[in-house]
């Protein structure tokens, strides 16, 4: 039967979806979201040693990633296994993988084979380091791309060593730029009529992701350091005691800073030569953040909130992630999404964050069972119900 669709926005487009871990199943579940006709490929059962890469099949890290997408079984190492995908290719539209790269030279999937068989193909490589030069080889890992991209650096408290992140932001951003890129080539080809390969990398994305950081090393050449929970250039921004918690206070420029002494009733900082300008605010930071915590300490973050609010100063709960769906406005904005599995049981993910008024995406399918729809898939690629029993005969899905 057809697919269920996801969205309109994409349904016109066939991926083929070779990804496994973290980087490359964000990258194709932003497609199957907006509607993408997703055939996640996947080694047969017979060939796989132990668990699958991405953790167990039903726990929430592996099923947060594969919504919204069909899985089909196929041995891209054996003869039979490779010449049926290369048939997918003739009709698809992207390819998506994020193999070592020379995975798929050995494999013989790579952009000059898939381009051979379907100029109009698009193949999606990520990698840990990018695609050539000394470090091409190179295993990647989220975590690694984090050190070597800066990021660590500038994580955590002065004094206390490196600090990863809380999540995999290197794995993911690396992801969703595979993502824009496949979309932007799709946009292309509409012009030229021709495919091409895009690739992106861990260590890349993560280096982008430093953003105002990187500037300030490569433009006013001032190396960042770790800042904690203050901002590195706008001050006072930070976390502050409360009398039940922490909260979060974001008051950049003299006008915010004139607004936060008014809400926390401390004209005098105001007057204070120390505190008069941004350039001497950064350098009093310790002073200013001990002034202003002293008043916050006196009243719940609750009340806080609402005094800051009232006045205009940004400012904010922090949350635990339990309490992050337990907002109000969050539970507005509808990003916990319900989908029901096949037995009836409902589960629950994370949405897409972008609204589109015509083309919405939600989420229609739950993540299949590996090779779920193996004949299904192949049937509507034209393949004979003979050549289907070949192929189950020779183990190649």
């Amino acid at each position: 039967m057809p697919a269920a669709k996801a969205s309109e926005a994409l349904s016109r487009f066939t991926i083929l979806d070779l990804t496994r871990v973290r980087s490359g199943p964000t990258c194709v579940r932003q497609l199957g979201d907006w509607g993408a006709n997703v055939i996640k490929i996947e080694t047969p059962a017979h060939l796989e040693k132990g668990e699958g890469p991405g953790g167990p099949r039903q726990g929430p890290d592996f099923q947060n990633l594969h919504r919204n997408k069909r899985s089909m079984t196929l041995d891209l190492k054996s003869k039979q296994g490779l010449a049926a995908f290369l048939r997918l290719v003739e009709k698809a539209d992207v390819v998506v993988e994020n193999f070592r790269p020379d995975v798929k030279d050995r494999l013989g999937i790579d952009y000059a084979s898939l381009r051979k068989v379907n100029k109009r193909i698009i193949l999606a490589s990520i990698s840990g380091f990018g695609q050539d030069g000394p470090y091409r080889d190179r295993p990647g890992f989220d975590q690694i791309a984090q050190g070597m991209g800066g990021l660590m650096s500038i994580t955590g408290e002065p004094g206390r060593g490196p600090m990863r992140v809380g999540i995999p932001v290197a794995d993911l951003t690396a992801g969703l730029f595979a993502a824009l890129g496949i979309q932007t080539a799709l946009l292309e080809r509409e012009v030229s009529g021709e495919g091409q390969w895009v690739n992106t990398s861990l260590l890349q994305a993560q280096i982008f992701m430093l953003d105002f950081q990187a500037a300030r090393w490569l433009q006013a050449h001032e190396v960042p350091k770790q800042a904690g929970n203050n901002h590195p250039t706008s001050i006072p921004t930070g976390v502050f005691k409360t009398s039940d918690g922490h909260i979060n206070i974001a008051s950049t420029g003299h006008v915010m800073w004139e607004r936060l002494c008014k809400a926390i009733e401390t004209p005098e900082m105001l007057d204070n030569p120390d505190y008069k300008t941004s350039a001497l605010r950064s350098k009093n930071r310790d002073a200013i953040n001990a002034a202003i915590e002293a008043r916050t300490v006196t009243r719940t973050s609750a009340e806080w909130i609402a005094r800051f609010n009232e006045i205009g100063v940004p400012c904010g709960p922090i949350y635990s992630i339990d309490q992050v769906f337990a907002d109000e406005q969050v539970k507005h904005l509808g990003i916990a999404q319900d989908a029901k599995r096949p037995n009836g049981e409902t589960e629950t993910f994370v949405g897409q964050p972008i609204a589109l008024s015509r083309t919405p995406s939600k989420i229609v399918v739950t993540p299949p069972e590996l090779g779920q729809h193996t004949d299904e898939v192949l049937k509507e690629f034209g393949f004979a119900d003979y050549e289907i029993a070949e192929l189950h005969a020779a183990k190649a899905v």
